[in-house]
């Protein structure tokens, strides 16, 4: 299921998505990843997507710096939603993104959840 179907393409600011980062380990970041590689000759001026699959801090770090807070989608992907190396980089996406923006009134707009444990999804 995923979780918060409140989207327009755009973020917080008003300006277009242009990055979509998919946090997720095991088949959460596998399926993405694969249907993002075959689909690829399709993408035109779509976002550009990356991944995190891993709790390596500096993985995460290095897929940030490039990014723009008003322009980046966060796509959550945990089956369970108690994935400890999924939510520490949730977690880790989302202080970013509050520095950056200085609240977190975009979390909403801006982060879905895809899980099969809609419960267990929160701010």
């Amino acid at each position: 299921a995923v979780v918060s179907t409140q989207s327009t393409g755009k973020g917080v600011t008003g300006k277009r998505i242009t990055d979509v980062v998919n946090i997720g380990i095991g088949g959460s970041d596998l399926g993405p990843v694969m249907v993002t590689e075959a689909l690829k000759p399709f993408r035109g001026d779509g976002p550009s997507v990356h991944f995190v699959s891993n709790i390596d801090g500096t993985h995460m770090a290095t897929t940030l710096e490039k990014l723009n807070y008003e322009t980046t989608m966060f796509v959550i992907a945990s089956k369970t939603f108690t994935t400890l190396e999924t939510i520490t980089n949730a977690k880790t996406a989302r202080a970013w993104f509050i520095k950056k923006a200085g609240s977190d009134e975009g979390c909403p707009r801006q982060y879905k959840a895809v899980t099969t444990t809609e419960a267990k999804v929160g701010n």
